[in-house]
């Protein structure tokens, strides 16, 4: 059984991977009668109380993924024009805590989000125009393009799918909640990459 700060993925009832939740709000789902099927290993068995009739204790078995009952979102989050909302948290994961420019990793609290054309030229705060950048590298840029700075961009800075944002989001997936969200990437996304390494 897992730690109890372990997430399950929920998904709606055709499968599409909808966010990360904890197993209180898991339970609620069940006892509400939402939970449509179950897919990935057993996580936890949460114990009730016991019946007075039949001296049965109640329970409920939850495993890492859990397919719900409708969610009148989930159909825009799949339309191809739809971008997910932009944080620092997201940004560095999606660059894997890498700085963009002189390729070090870093701890969060040492990176910068830097715009890539700046917000002083016309650019965009926009997941195509922002990249994970150290304190250091983003100082030196300072307003100006990578190439005015001589700097060189290590990699392409994307927007994610909401599956691969769903992804990012996570902390400590299991590798069936990774198998079943890699699934529902695109197959360009830079992040099957990451996901071998995992």
């Amino acid at each position: 059984m897992a730690e109890l700060g372990q997430l399950i993925l929920r998904t709606d009832k055709a499968g599409l991977p909808l966010e990360w939740i904890d197993y209180r709000h898991a339970v609620r789902l069940h006892l509400l009668g939402q939970i449509v099927y179950r897919c990935g290993t057993t996580l936890f068995r949460i114990r009730g109380g016991v019946n007075a009739v039949s001296q049965r204790r109640s329970f409920v078995d939850l495993s890492s993924i859990l397919a719900t009952q409708g969610n009148s979102r989930a159909l825009t989050k799949m339309r191809s024009d739809y971008v997910p909302p932009l944080n620092n948290r997201t940004l560095f994961k999606r660059d894997d805590h890498l700085c963009l420019y002189c390729g070090g990793r870093f701890p969060r609290t040492a990176l910068s989000r830097d715009h890539v054309t700046p917000l002083s030229r016309g650019g965009a705060d926009h997941w195509t125009n922002v990249v994970t950048a150290c304190v250091r590298c983003n100082s030196h840029k300072a307003g100006r393009r990578p190439e005015e700075a001589g700097m060189e961009l290590l990699a392409v800075p994307f927007a994610p799918t909401h599956a691969e944002y769903v992804f990012l989001q996570g902390r400590s997936i299991l590798a069936d909640q990774m198998e079943f969200l890699s699934a529902h990437f695109p197959r360009s996304s830079p992040l099957h990459r990451r996901m071998l390494r995992v």
